[in-house]
């Protein structure tokens, strides 16, 4: 038992940023799952690319394919690829899912990030997705774009897991959080069964405060006569923007519309610590574990920040702690014209060309191994 463990105490899960062909047959994911309480894996564009464009592993199930489905298109080949690995995934953490009553034990698909400011295509590409996994413990990933919001709607609606990604900015949470909420009051209008669907708003922090950091380096620089003021805040705002979003996570579970869902069994849509890799190596390793841990919360950590937290983490409730510290941090970011607003949606527009590329780049790796046409 050490510090990851430790986490399930303070309500915290613990989830893995990774999936690979490799790492899942050699029994990785197990490993994690028996010594860690690992309960989750999440994956992306980018986790796939590194996975599938590169080495071997997946050569002989690919050829396996195009000799029985002769000129499938690309994506169709790279789905069946991905599919094959959420489902192991999936079955590892199938226990999990079974002794927490559906609570935790989940694994995340997401949508093409071509489609993400299209709401009907988000729609369909989820109910392909669910159909072709056939998993409980299944989440099919939708970006928190605009459009992403009555995606999310109608397929909680359907019945389907919905792990909503690239959140960065309080007002896109709050968006995303009523979704899930209106999602779930559609589906008891439809008289059917709450209890077993499944949300997670995945809230991203090291990116917020790359961004922000880095304006505050190049200020400094100039000799910003705000110098002291600037270094007070520099890599504390996204952490100080995650407390809030907990807050008001909190304040939500106590409003008359949750609780009515409450009532007839539905589970909060827990906040996800995503992008929790440590950037800058002045920060130490574990800094967006170890600030951000609460109850009903989750952290999907890559393989080397689990390592590091593994190692000396230190498990506390910290979510809840000086509030307003971080309320002072934000307000400090905004008298100093740091525009987290303007860095919030300009991060978004970058996550999701990041994962075009990255997926430009894993359907170019595929198409290179397609067998040659007679």
């Amino acid at each position: 038992m050490g510090a990851l463990n430790d986490l399930e105490g303070f309500g915290q899960a613990v989830w893995l940023d990774f999936v690979d062909r490799k790492f899942l047959e050699a029994g990785g994911l197990q490993k994690l799952v028996d010594e860690d309480g690992l309960t989750g894996v999440t994956s992306n564009p980018s986790i796939f690319e590194k996975a599938m464009g590169h080495g071997d592993a997946y050569d002989s199930t690919l050829a396996k394919y195009d000799e029985e489905n002769p000129g499938a298109a690309t994506i169709d080949r790279y789905e069946h690829l991905a599919i094959q690995d959420i489902k192991a995934a999936a079955e590892t953490l199938k226990p999990v899912y079974d002794k927490l009553d559906a609570k935790d034990g989940y694994v995340s698909l997401e949508v093409s990030p071509y489609i993400s400011d299209d709401t009907d295509a988000t729609i369909a590409e989820a109910k392909k997705l669910w159909a072709a996994v056939d998993r409980p413990n299944l989440m099919i990933k939708i970006p928190g774009t605009l459009a992403g919001g009555p995606a999310i709607s109608s397929t909680i609606a359907s019945g389907i897991n919905v792990n909503v990604t690239l959140l960065f900015a309080l007002d896109a949470y709050i968006r995303v959080a009523e979704a899930y909420a209106a999602g779930l009051e559609e589906r008891v209008k439809q008289g059917q069964p709450i209890d077993k669907i499944a949300s997670v708003a995945s809230f991203f922090v090291s990116r917020i405060d790359s961004s922000i950091d880095k304006e505050i380096d190049a200020r400094l620089e100039k000799g910003d006569a705000e110098a002291e003021a600037l270094r007070a805040v520099r890599g504390k705002v996204a952490i100080a923007n995650a407390k809030m979003a907990y807050q008001w996570y909190l304040d939500f579970l106590k409003s008359d519309r949750w609780q009515a869902l409450a009532a007839k069994g539905a589970q909060p849509q827990r906040l996800l610590w995503a992008s929790t890799g440590v950037k800058d190596p002045s920060y130490p390793d574990t800094l967006y574990i170890d600030t951000l841990i609460g109850k009903d919360t989750v952290n999907t950590m890559p393989p080397k920040t689990m390592d590091a937290f593994r190692d000396h983490g230190t498990a506390a409730e910290t979510i809840t702690q000086d509030v307003e510290g971080a309320k002072h941090t934000l307000a400090e970011a905004e008298r100093l014209g740091l525009d987290l607003n303007g860095v919030t949606g300009k991060l978004v527009e970058e996550g999701v060309a990041s994962f075009v590329k990255a997926f430009d780049d894993l359907l170019g790796s595929i198409a290179k191994k397609q067998p040659a046409t007679a």
